[in-house]
């Protein structure tokens, strides 16, 4: 294993991301890493044993951090059940120094959530869940490989609050096969009946490698026109109903956003455990192997587990900041940019000036940020921004 030790004289933030690679089956558009279908007890039983092993050695290499967000993503870690979800994370505050204010966050689809098992959630520490409804179509969600229907999501979300939750999130697709503007609205009104705190909405990406790849030129798909309309339809719906959108795709209750994602959004410290899990850690950036059991091998073998590892230079560090920062509605700070890259400004200035002409970013003071429509073509944007940024010199040598 190749892990990097740190030296700080005192507590620095730091996220924790587990990666449960089961699932009941895979949906038509998933590319994550994630194996469909049942498991055996072997399996498990080495999963968990690789997982505690990787948390043990890495909490020891790690001093001086305090773990402020933990979240189990896959996959789909509900199914991996309530019990092996509690020695991950007891394993976690044995081995780190966890904050008594942590966001500890859950994914999980409607249909794999119980009242016995969101109940043990909630003894274990987890006080976050997020579930995938992506849709109120029961037909749509069949077409798109869901495992559940609207109705067990209506369900999971009161259970949920019977549990104890007080932080849910549910995360919604739109520009789905054949879906029309007016379905997508009445999807936005069916959810916020549900009144979660956090409502994710994602474009659906049709991803090479999946099932709806095969079929996506017959699959009647909503053109861009139409789907930038579903976008900033849920701009206008859910800031009516008193949802900030902190992020292109994010939207919360005031101190309901999500933590740990604003960690990798705002550069922050993480590391990950699980096959394909991404760490930034130390400087350094690295990702696990994308195999199941060649993770469990390397953990038991103390071999390799990385199919990569790279330190980031400044200058890519300072395009990650832009990109990263404009996903935000808080934007970036000048001050701040050329403080921690020590490059020029002024030539993102300009082009954010002609952005702000044409209504796509706004500013106040040294901050910049986009607008939503600015976030509809945030690519754009960021790939003009990236080559002022390669044609500049850094301010240290500047003569």
């Amino acid at each position: 294993m190749t892990l990097f030790r740190t030296t700080a004289a005192e507590e620095k933030a730091l996220g924790v991301y587990v990666h449960i690679p089961f699932c009941k089956s895979k949906c038509e558009y998933c590319d994550f890493y994630s194996i469909g279908g049942s498991r055996d007890r072997r399996t498990t039983d080495s999963y968990l044993q690789a997982l505690a092993d990787h948390i043990k050695e890495t909490g020891r290499l790690a001093p001086g951090y305090r773990v402020d967000s933990v979240y189990f993503g896959g996959g789909t870690p509900s199914f991996f059940g309530a019990e092996n979800l509690e020695k991950i994370l007891d394993e976690i505050q044995k081995h780190f120094t966890l904050s008594p204010e942590a966001e500890i966050s859950l994914e999980a689809n409607p249909d794999s959530v119980s009242p016995s098992a969101l109940k043990r959630l909630i003894r274990a520490g987890f006080n976050r869940l997020s579930l995938g409804v992506q849709s109120d179509d029961n037909e749509m969600l069949k077409k798109l490989g869901r495992p559940h229907s609207f109705e067990q999501a209506q369900q999971a979300v009161h259970l949920a609050r019977q549990a104890g939750f007080a932080n849910i999130s549910l995360d919604l697709m739109f520009g789905l096969p054949n879906q029309t503007l007016t379905a997508w609205k009445d999807t936005l009104a069916h959810v916020l009946e549900l009144k979660p705190e956090h409502i994710s909405c994602y474009a659906l990406k049709v991803e090479e490698n999946t099932p709806l790849w095969g079929y996506k030129d017959c699959a009647n798909l909503p053109d861009d026109d139409l789907q930038a309309d579903m976008y900033l339809a849920a701009s206008d719906a859910l800031a009516q109903r008193g949802y900030t959108q902190y992020e292109i795709s994010n939207f919360a209750r005031k101190g309901f956003e999500a933590k740990h994602n604003l960690k990798y959004w705002t550069g922050g410290e993480y590391i990950g455990f699980g096959p394909t899990a991404a760490s930034d850690f130390a400087g350094k950036r690295f990702t696990a192997v994308s195999d199941l059991q060649g993770y469990i091998r390397g953990i038991a073998q103390r071999g390799e587990i990385l199919r990569e590892c790279e330190a980031i230079p400044a200058r890519e560090r300072a395009g990650e900041y832009v990109m990263l920062r404009l996903r935000l509605a808080q934007g970036l700070r000048a001050e701040e940019y050329e403080r921690s890259f020590l490059m020029p400004f002024k030539p993102l200035e300009r082009l954010l000036l002609r952005f702000q002409e044409q209504g796509l970013a706004d500013r106040e003071d040294d901050r910049w940020w986009l607008t939503p429509r600015g976030w509809l073509v945030s690519n754009q944007i960021i790939l003009a921004l990236h080559e002022a940024q390669a044609k500049s010199t850094p301010l240290a040598k500047r003569k």
